[in-house]
């Protein structure tokens, strides 16, 4: 606990730091010595050529196809394979006196927003998200990346407001567009949910693979391949698995699941806003810290598909916690035995929440004991 707290007194000391420098991988905890040492899927490495998850099935053929049943594979898609909108080739929504719709044409889809007598339309480029929970769209007007207005959610098979937008009647029908995207934001998004978007510093969208790929992860191929031909030893490919459970958590997930230092320059984002925050919130639970069974891939395999089931998370959960009052510690279980129960122990310690206008609910992954009708922690 002091550990964290002091932790947390020097990250809010140092935010103005962190604003210019958040963007920088941390040299902390680094265990590979070359250039993939400091590689991040936000960030380009110089040099790096990408060979396409065929590429890389040749010898990983397993993990390659398994791969496939990830959520995180099905990150972005092209409009012409957007199954939502094909599935729903007109969508409305009303706000005010304008009216929002997404109209299905062939292998595209047009996004629309009009108050009966002038409109705007334009065609979709992409699909961010798998739509689990809900999809939203990128379009481009007058040169600009713009992310839409209004989102498709799947509890309602139907569209509003995208999450963290303004839900109020906008200005005009240019302000009711959507978000217009900086160079930086559009980047971020590309780098997170696709793989390969970026080069030279410039988004590169002919060149990008939708969701994320084997190299979304591991960086780019090509010297790997070269290496492995040639029979080095130094394989020239980044493994997340060798990182510190804290680094990888905080520096390497939180990248894009945005971790704790990343959510102190949000401020806006508070309670139930940074519940979508795995890294930020998983920072806060006690005795995370240097313990690889506290870490996003302890329960997540970045390989396989997203586990469902309960007694999958109870396991997880027993491998710290003892099970019975009085029962011996050990070096690797040690935690207090919980007194209500051994099952189900995410229902009333990292609960699925409402996440408001965001029609689904996101499991808290502040690890704590959940007490009925109190505030969500910050």
């Amino acid at each position: 606990m002091a550990k964290r707290v002091t932790k947390t007194l020097l990250l809010t000391g140092f935010v103005g730091l962190i604003l210019g420098l958040w963007l920088l991988p941390s040299s902390r905890g680094q265990n590979q010595r070359d250039a993939f040492s400091r590689w991040r899927p936000t960030h380009e490495l110089a040099g790096g050529h990408y060979v396409g998850s065929s590429a890389c099935a040749q010898c990983h053929a397993l993990l390659t196809a398994k791969r496939l049943a990830n959520p995180m594979s099905r990150a972005l898609a092209p409009i012409e394979s957007c199954e939502i909108l094909k599935a729903h080739p007109r969508l409305n929504f009303r706000n005010g006196p304008y009216n929002y719709e997404i109209v299905r044409e062939g292998n595209h889809s047009i996004y629309t927003i009009t108050d009966g007598l002038n409109s705007i339309s334009e065609p979709i480029l992409y699909c961010f998200g798998q739509g689990k929970a809900g999809q939203t769209y990128v379009f481009q007007h007058q040169g600009v990346f713009y992310e839409s207005r209004v989102s498709y959610y799947q509890e309602i098979q139907a569209l509003d407001f995208t999450i963290v937008h303004p839900r109020s009647v906008p200005e005009s029908l240019a302000a009711g567009l959507g978000r217009p995207m900086t160079i930086e934001a559009a980047q971020g998004c590309f780098a997170c949910h696709s793989t390969a978007a970026i080069s030279a510093a410039q988004l590169q969208l002919d060149h990008l693979m939708p969701g994320v790929t084997c190299e979304g992860c591991h960086g780019p191929g090509e010297k790997h391949i070269q290496a492995i031909k040639a029979g080095s030893r130094k394989l020239q490919i980044f493994n997340p698995a060798r990182m510190e459970a804290d680094d990888l958590t905080q520096e390497f997930c939180g990248a894009c699941h945005v971790s704790f230092e990343k959510a102190l320059l949000m401020p806006k984002q508070a309670g139930t806003n940074n519940l979508r925050y795995q890294p930020y919130r998983i920072f806060n639970s006690r005795g995370h810290s240097g313990d690889p069974r506290i870490s996003c891939v302890a329960c997540h395999d970045p390989h396989n598909k997203l586990a469902e089931d309960t007694a999958f998370y109870d396991s997880k959960c027993l491998a710290c916690h003892l099970t019975a009052r009085g029962q011996a510690k050990t070096a690797a279980r040690s935690a207090p035995a919980c007194p209500v129960s051994k099952q189900q122990c995410p229902t009333c310690h990292m609960p699925k929440i409402e996440l408001p206008g965001a029609h689904s609910k996101f499991t808290d992954h502040w690890i704590r004991i959940v007490k009925p009708g109190e505030p969500i922690p910050n």
